[in-house]
């Protein structure tokens, strides 16, 4: 992908850029969050489309930058929480909720993206988010707080997962 002059990218590079799982893209691309075409049996990514997910103009190859336009830095944050011996229930509870936040309207343009994950067998959920450092800081504080002591759901947390909470 340093050809900046290209207008179409597989999959496979496009994971590579934003430094994500192949299956992660495609599941982008099936979700509707990042346009592709499909040649045959691979999906292709357009150059204006893969800026309009990471929010990251491409300059043409040779295009000078204009004299007014101030070199614009983007930051994005990626976070992964693994929460264990989290029951069915609770973690439905807590995906609406993470999704809920995520999708609400906020002061920042940039979006924030989020991917929930039950491993049923282990107990486990992964909450995954993309954003900006400050909305991103803000989800995190949301289910830290949501997890804390004394907020009533660490009691459903374990027996949700069928362990048994001792104090």
């Amino acid at each position: 992908m340093s050809d900046e002059g290209r207008e179409l990218y597989s999959v496979g590079e496009v994971a590579e850029l934003l430094g994500l799982h192949v299956r992660t893209v495609r599941n982008y691309v099936r979700d509707g969050r990042l346009k592709a075409v499909r040649i045959g049996k691979q999906y292709r990514i357009s150059r204006a489309d893969f800026e309009a997910l990471t929010s990251l103009p491409v300059p043409a190859a040779g295009d000078p930058p204009a004299a007014s336009e101030a070199p614009r830095r983007h930051l994005e944050v990626s976070s992964i929480v693994q929460i264990d011996a989290i029951g069915p229930d609770a973690a439905n509870r807590l995906a609406n909720l993470v999704t809920a936040s995520a999708q609400s309207p906020r002061a920042t343009p940039a979006a924030l993206r989020v991917q929930t994950v039950y491993d049923k067998e282990r107990a486990r959920m992964k909450i995954v988010v993309l954003g900006d450092a400050a909305t991103t800081a803000d989800l995190l504080q949301l289910v830290d707080g949501v997890l804390g002591p004394g907020n009533g759901m660490e009691n459903d947390l374990d027996h949700d997962a069928g362990q048994v909470h001792r104090g």
